[in-house]
């Protein structure tokens, strides 16, 4: 399946090589060359995808651990990610503990995670909902939920959706790789710590389990 994915975008940029070779006009010219941008980015995202996931799926990937504002890397991606989610009409919905709350983590691979789960909602969110981000500390663990609603019908379950951005389905890969929930977690395992898929209905909920020492 990963290498039908990257035989696509593949065999569009040679064909379309191929067409500028050979006589067009000037405005054929500039739709190939939006043709070959398009293609050429998606490839580039797969192939990264791919070395990601195979570096945090072997453990072959740095990491240094140490004491993580949660608060503060929560507000630092949503800022990061503050134009995007107002281009897809998302309002996104903080709530956190009015105490501070740190987590032993990898600030990079924090974001990481963030920036993966930010991107998958604004890529497969409905347009006009919000997108509920809840932070907890409970015992010796830090849970951050976040939650949203898919634009999509979800009529399968947490564990075959999980499978289905690992293979790539067709419904759900027009963007990126169908891999961000898969690197997601991996980095997570790294960091020693989880992450949970739940499906009920049309609601799409994602929690992250960190350990705080």
């Amino acid at each position: 399946n990963v290498s039908h994915d990257i035989k696509t975008p593949l065999t569009s940029i040679i064909n379309y090589v191929d067409l500028m070779k050979k006589p067009h006009s000037e405005e054929d010219h500039e739709a190939y060359l939006d043709v070959l941008d398009r293609q050429s980015q998606r490839l580039k995202k797969l192939i990264d995808d791919l070395m990601d996931m195979s570096k945090a799926s072997s453990g072959n990937m740095s990491v240094e651990m140490g004491q993580v504002d949660a608060v503060e890397a929560v507000n630092q991606a949503l800022g990061e990610f503050a134009d995007k989610l107002e281009k897809a009409q998302l309002i996104p919905v903080f709530r956190q503990p009015d105490d501070p709350v740190y987590m032993l983590a990898d600030g990079k691979l924090v974001w990481r995670v963030m920036s993966n789960l930010l991107g998958n909602a604004v890529k497969y969110a409905l347009p006009g909902t919000r997108i509920y981000l809840d932070l907890n500390r409970v015992g010796d663990q830090v849970i951050l939920s976040v939650k949203n609603i898919s634009r999509e019908e979800l009529n399968v379950g947490a564990e075959e959706l999980m499978e289905r951005f690992v293979r790539g389905d067709t419904s759900r890969n027009t963007e990126g790789s169908g891999l961000g929930l898969n690197i997601a977690k991996s980095l997570m395992e790294l960091q020693g710590g989880q992450l949970h898929l739940l499906v009920d209905g049309d609601l799409f909920k994602v929690t992250l389990i960190f350990p705080t020492q």
